[in-house]
């Protein structure tokens, strides 16, 4: 059956995977998004629509596009999940966007082609917020894509991994990285979302497509981070804290933990990260930083509970903003295109007003020792020369050896949904002569288990944020080309989590680089019809999760019958 997108629903939404009963959220969403932001998203994505048709026209006319490029990627992004509740600021995304769509067409020979090319190009969005939503619930995304449910399903799958390298693209982009293949392919996308002209196959090849920009993106990320802050070197970061005042930074910027450093260093704060921040304590240029001491709490979903106990200053630079308790609404700021209502909106590079409110507030009362865990394990890390010497070497020789049996990693997305127990299961029970790689705050399901090593070789390996898949492929396509053989043909399994877009555009590089036998979970996407998951079957054997022994035994070749009898031991 197609998504319920019925005009008497308050709202549809239907992107992320904790989505109400597997279908969509049709009266607020689980994430916290009410009908209104909904709909001003939904007018967004519409907005961009006609930009997309402007820019396109006009770059094939050589005009320059550098504001509409800047302004697309932001605009995407803050449609992400757990991004962007701030209506006031997506009401002000909607203005820019068909102001830059105008100034394009303006500029064009002839802008009557792409003013019938689809009606986005001459929506006028209204002047109020209240009459921005009505215009919004009229609208309502994707009731107007494709009728067939299989291509609508595709054009979904694809906006979504847009949204998600999207993202990527934007953080590059503020380190200095760009590429117009990025941005061309995100108009490309948007205009494509009303050519009926597609069908099934054109769609298969858009969204794989959206995997391989996917990888330049990341790539171009994996450039900025690494060329600014110098490449991650494997760290060793306490998980407990120190006496005195404090500033917690989650998300996934570097660029605006790097100014929290500089602007608190001598203030006698201690900075720590959260969430997906743990991987900047492998970067050189962050972690000379006397006071970056550490990391406090888990996974995004469970920041209400240990935000509202840690007693300093909160700034949430990306994705995975909830909503805040009253105990610390006060004390947590946004930045970039993070927003919520009510919420200190810190535009940087200045972060004065969270530096003044750590030093107002108590801070820790005493040091406390939480242990520690290891990051720093991307692919120049493995690869190249590292403190650990020649880690790459090392792990061939293992597996020559049968000292390392098996691959696995096991990473993405973290949240609240029942299931997702089964990823720590996975990594308790994979015998004792595998590696689990891990990336994303996915690992917060296990990051802290001490799984031993293999003669050195840890088997808990901290390839960073989610991001960082960039670093794991590298990794994956390197151990490939040592053995001469093909990345599918390695003694290694992709165990997957997803919640959001970024996760969705990940799979879509992993499924444009031909990998296969994918295990992807808790639940697979409400936006995939039976028909499209059957082409991804038929063609990359992608799977749901079933148990942790029965994937187990599967992916090591071990009947299950006798993995039960033996509880998976190590061979």
């Amino acid at each position: 059956m197609p998504p319920k997108t019925h005009e008497d629903a308050e709202m549809f939404c239907n992107q992320c995977e904790q989505t109400s009963k597997g279908e969509g959220c049709f009266t607020t969403g689980v994430c916290g998004k009410d009908p209104g932001t909904s709909a001003l998203q939904d007018l967004l994505t519409y907005t961009l629509r006609g930009l997309g048709q402007a820019a396109r026209a006009a770059r094939a006319e050589g005009t320059e596009t550098v504001e509409a490029d800047r302004v697309i990627l932001k605009a995407l992004f803050s449609t992400l999940t757990n991004v962007n509740f701030d209506t006031e600021r997506i009401t002000g995304y909607i203005q820019e966007t068909a102001k830059l769509r105008d100034e394009l067409l303006q500029s064009l020979s002839d802008r009557s082609a792409a003013e019938k090319a689809d009606p986005a190009v001459t929506f006028q969005p209204a002047s109020s917020q209240e009459e921005l939503e009505k215009q919004g619930k009229e609208i309502r995304l994707p009731i107007d894509w494709g009728r067939d449910e299989d291509v609508r399903s595709l054009q979904e799958t694809t906006l979504y991994g847009l949204r998600g390298l999207a993202a990527y693209a934007y953080h590059a982009a503020l380190l200095g990285q760009t590429d117009d293949t990025v941005v061309d392919f995100a108009y490309k996308v948007l205009v494509s979302l009303t050519d009926d002209s597609l069908d099934l196959n054109d769609w298969v090849a858009l969204a794989l497509e959206a995997g391989e920009v996917n990888l330049r993106a990341m790539e171009l990320l994996d450039a900025g981070n690494t060329g600014t802050y110098g490449h991650p070197t494997p760290t060793e970061v306490p998980l407990g804290h120190k006496e005195g005042k404090a500033i917690l930074v989650s998300g996934h910027d570097l660029a605006d933990l790097e100014q929290i450093l500089l602007q608190s260093e001598g203030k006698g704060v201690t900075v720590y990260t959260h969430g997906e921040m743990l991987p900047t304590h492998g970067y050189p240029e962050l972690k000379k930083y006397p006071h970056f001491h550490g990391h406090y709490g888990t996974a995004w979903q469970n920041q209400a509970k240990e935000f509202a106990q840690f007693p300093g200053a909160i700034l949430m630079t990306t994705n995975c903003i909830q909503k805040p308790r009253d105990s610390y609404r006060d004390n947590i700021f946004t930045t970039g295109v993070v927003g919520w209502p009510g919420v200190t909106h810190v535009p940087g590079p200045d972060f004065t007003p969270v530096i003044d409110k750590a030093l107002e507030l108590e801070g820790f009362a005493k040091d406390e020792d939480g242990g520690s865990v290891w990051v720093g394990f991307g692919h120049q890390a493995v690869l190249g020369d590292s403190p650990m010497g020649s880690v790459a070497g090392t792990i061939i020789d293992h597996v020559k050896q049968g000292k390392i049996r098996h691959f696995y990693l096991v990473g993405g997305c973290d949240g609240a949904k029942p299931g997702r127990n089964y990823y720590t299961e996975f990594v308790e029970k994979a015998p004792q002569d595998t590696v689990v790689l891990t990336l994303a705050c996915g690992k917060f399901r296990f990051f802290d288990k001490d799984l031993g090593a293999i003669d050195g070789i840890p088997r808990l390996v901290d390839v960073g944020q989610c991001n960082d898949a960039y670093s794991a492929v590298q990794i994956a396509l390197a151990l490939a080309e040592a053995f001469d053989t093909e990345v599918n043909d390695l003694p290694l399994s992709f165990i997957l989590s997803w919640y959001e877009q970024k996760a969705v555009s990940i799979l879509l590089s992993l499924l444009h680089l031909g990998i296969k036998d994918i295990r992807l979970g808790p639940t697979l996407p409400a936006f995939i019809t039976e028909n499209v998951l059957g082409v991804l079957v038929e063609n990359f054997n992608l799977k749901p999760i079933s148990t942790a022994k029965e994937d187990l035994a599967a992916t090591l070749g071990q009947g299950l019958e006798a993995a039960v009898r033996q509880d998976l031991p190590a061979s």
